[in-house]
């Protein structure tokens, strides 16, 4: 009997914890997409993203190396020359994203690297990156372009 009367007490004393409402998370979570979004230039000459549905973010590395494949069955176009060989190598440090690109300065126009640029700082962003960081693009022929920090006009 003094069991079950303990057991009744303590069910009508509960634990003390009381019900409080849902906590403060934060920035709603990044990452997940459909796909990756490729920046290629339309007939006004301006960057547009274009969604590439492969069913996952991906990486910086295999963004800007399927932006190097050109745009596709678009209306858009690139300002990028096209080449065989699309793999962009990456490397991050604080603040930094270095790009190391299989061409020289002269396979792009500015509007070429703004679409390599806002690529790879596109899916940092989506990662969860900050804004704030800016890219290095490495040309394989050096040139003072290769030591210019650059951001994307589209990311803000």
């Amino acid at each position: 009997m003094k069991l079950s009367w303990l057991l009744v007490v303590l069910l009508l004393a509960g634990c003390g914890v009381e019900p409080s409402g849902p906590d403060a998370g934060g920035e709603a979570p990044t990452g997940l997409a459909p796909g990756v979004t490729l920046y290629f230039v339309d007939a006004q000459r301006h960057l547009q993203p274009d969604l590439r549905k492969s069913g996952s973010l991906g990486t910086i590395a295999e963004a800007t190396s399927l932006l190097l494949t050109g745009p596709g069955d678009s209306d858009l176009h690139t300002e990028i020359a096209s080449t065989t060989r699309a793999t962009v190598g990456v490397t991050t440090e604080p603040g930094v994203i270095r790009l190391l690109v299989p061409l020289t300065v002269h396979d792009f126009t500015p509007l070429g690297i703004d679409q390599l640029v806002c690529t790879a700082l596109g899916v940092h962003v989506q990662s969860g990156g900050s804004r704030a960081t800016k890219v290095r693009v490495r040309f394989t022929l050096p040139t003072p372009e290769s030591d210019r920090l650059r951001t994307c006009p589209l990311i803000t």
